[in-house]
Protein backbone atom coordinates (compact mmCIF):
# COMPACT_ATOMS: atom_id res chain seq x y z
CA UNK A 1 0.00 0.00 0.00
CA UNK A 2 2.62 2.91 0.91
CA UNK A 3 3.90 2.50 -2.52
CA UNK A 4 0.81 2.84 -4.53
CA UNK A 5 0.57 5.95 -2.20
CA UNK A 6 4.73 7.36 -3.26
CA UNK A 7 3.69 5.82 -6.68
CA UNK A 8 0.42 7.99 -7.03
CA UNK A 9 2.38 11.34 -5.35
CA UNK A 10 5.09 10.99 -8.34
CA UNK A 11 2.80 10.99 -10.66
CA UNK A 12 1.01 13.70 -9.66
CA UNK A 13 4.51 15.30 -9.71
CA UNK A 14 5.68 14.53 -12.85
CA UNK A 15 1.96 15.06 -14.38
CA UNK A 16 2.43 18.73 -12.93
CA UNK A 17 5.37 19.53 -14.83
CA UNK A 18 3.75 18.15 -18.17
CA UNK A 19 4.85 14.08 -17.83
CA UNK A 20 3.86 11.74 -19.94
CA UNK A 21 -0.40 11.30 -20.41
CA UNK A 22 -0.01 7.80 -17.91
CA UNK A 23 0.99 9.78 -15.24
CA UNK A 24 -1.90 12.19 -15.69
CA UNK A 25 -4.22 9.54 -15.78
CA UNK A 26 -2.57 8.07 -12.64
CA UNK A 27 -2.13 11.46 -10.82
CA UNK A 28 -6.27 11.98 -11.67
CA UNK A 29 -7.06 8.66 -10.17
CA UNK A 30 -5.09 9.29 -6.86
CA UNK A 31 -6.40 12.91 -6.65
CA UNK A 32 -9.59 11.61 -7.00
CA UNK A 33 -9.52 8.65 -4.47
CA UNK A 34 -7.40 11.27 -2.05
CA UNK A 35 -10.89 13.33 -2.11
CA UNK A 36 -13.05 10.02 -1.81
CA UNK A 37 -11.28 9.06 1.23
CA UNK A 38 -10.73 12.58 2.93
CA UNK A 39 -14.54 12.93 2.74
CA UNK A 40 -15.35 10.02 3.69
CA UNK A 41 -13.24 10.42 6.65
CA UNK A 42 -14.57 13.05 7.94
CA UNK A 43 -18.34 11.83 7.46
CA UNK A 44 -16.98 8.85 9.54
CA UNK A 45 -15.40 11.24 12.08
CA UNK A 46 -18.92 13.33 12.37
CA UNK A 47 -21.00 10.03 12.50
CA UNK A 48 -18.47 9.04 15.29
CA UNK A 49 -19.13 12.49 17.40
CA UNK A 50 -22.73 12.49 17.25
CA UNK A 51 -22.97 8.74 18.93
CA UNK A 52 -20.46 9.75 21.38
CA UNK A 53 -23.09 12.75 22.71
CA UNK A 54 -25.85 10.44 23.45
CA UNK A 55 -24.32 8.78 26.79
Amino acid sequence: MPALVVGGCVCVFRAERGGPRRARVVATVTLTLGELLDTAGRSRRRHANRSGDDG
